[in-house]
């Protein structure tokens, strides 16, 4: 065998050599939490584990639905590494629970703006946001949309309103029985319930936050202190793959409710490509997400939104924007390439 053919045997057995021992590295095992179950948006974390993109980094990642307490509570509880959570609940509880042990942080921001929105029908004679003044208006109490309802009533006008609370499940059933003449919620949810519900679109009344006034962020990927500090890399890993993923799951939905489909077999397909959808199209390719870039964030507007969430949750202290964030474990800027071209 010549010295060349010796190299190249050399070269193939060193670089066996280290796939099998890189293969053969423990992977770092993390507990991630979703906001709610397996629909739509979920499958921006469900793709990538069920594609193994995790693994490839290094990590064994388990997605769980949200069952009782929110990815919140899970992670300052400890029970879960990493979560997907609304930033303004994450600001109401640094706020008003600055003792806590585990004060999760936000890492990565998925919703460049919040999906909550007010809808109502078209019969009911609500055209703006003004029309709400006086009216009844339905959301379950702990709604995203209610509790920051004061935000976007301050910058549109709307004077007293009335709220009836229900559960999830009859906030749209409410709206079309003429209990309540509006209500809020995320538009990928209500919209969708009301259209199951046998309400036409072009029947509907969709007041966007995002587009009346409310520069609020939506929901984030947050992290354990803890996880933080003992293993910064995993939170570096996990935040490189998902963007992976993301990338994937924004250009081809279909694919990525095909693994959500393969992590739950109840998953209605059509309905949850639509959901992710208008997922994508309602809180993630937004104008805030072009210009700040996918993930990012501005801090005069974290510091804007903190003071806002302090006064519409009536906070104990004020909210410590400073200390609701840490963007240092965000991908590369080529990774965080992940919004379709316009």
């Amino acid at each position: 065998m010549n010295k060349r053919a010796l190299l190249q045997a050399a070269t193939a057995l060193l670089a066996l050599t280290a796939s099998s021992w890189s293969h053969a590295q423990p992977l770092t095992p993390l507990k991630f939490q979703l906001d709610w179950r397996f629909e739509g948006p979920a499958a921006f974390f469900v793709h990538p584990e069920q594609k193994g993109y995790f693994k490839e980094v290094g990590l064994d990642v388990t997605v769980e639905a949200a069952s009782g307490a929110g990815a919140i509570q899970r992670v300052a509880s400890g029970t879960h590494d990493l979560g997907f959570a609304d930033l303004a609940a994450l600001m109401e509880f640094h706020a008003n629970n600055p003792g806590a042990p585990i004060k999760p942080v936000a890492v990565m921001v998925i919703y460049n703006t919040t999906p909550a929105s007010v809808m109502a029908l078209k019969k009911s004679g609500i055209a703006k946001a003004s029309d709400l003044t006086g009216r009844k208006m339905g959301a379950p109490i702990f709604d995203a949309g209610r509790r920051t309802f004061p935000i976007f009533a301050q910058a549109n006008g709307v004077g007293e309103v009335q709220w009836t609370t229900m559960d999830p499940p009859l906030r749209e059933t409410m709206l079309v029985r003429g209990d309540v003449d509006a209500v809020t919620g995320y538009t990928f949810t209500s919209l969708l319930n009301l259209e199951a519900r046998g309400v036409k679109r072009e029947d509907i009344v969709v007041l966007p936050y995002a587009t009346h006034g409310v520069q609020l962020y939506g929901n984030v990927i947050i992290a354990s202190p803890r996880l933080i500090a003992e293993k910064p890399e995993a939170v570096r890993a996990f935040l490189k793959a998902f963007a992976k993923g993301a990338r994937e799951a924004i250009a081809d939905p279909e694919a990525a409710i095909a693994s959500l489909k393969a992590k739950d077999g109840l998953v209605n397909t059509p309905l949850e490509v639509k959901r992710l959808q208008l997922t994508i199209e309602t809180a993630v390719d937004g104008a805030g997400a072009r210009t700040e870039g996918f993930g990012q964030l501005r801090t005069d507007r974290l510091q804007r939104m903190a003071e806002q969430v302090a006064k519409a949750y009536a906070t104990k202290h004020p909210v410590p924007a400073h200390a609701v964030w840490n963007g240092s474990f965000l991908p590369s800027a080529a990774e965080l390439d992940v919004l379709p071209k316009p």
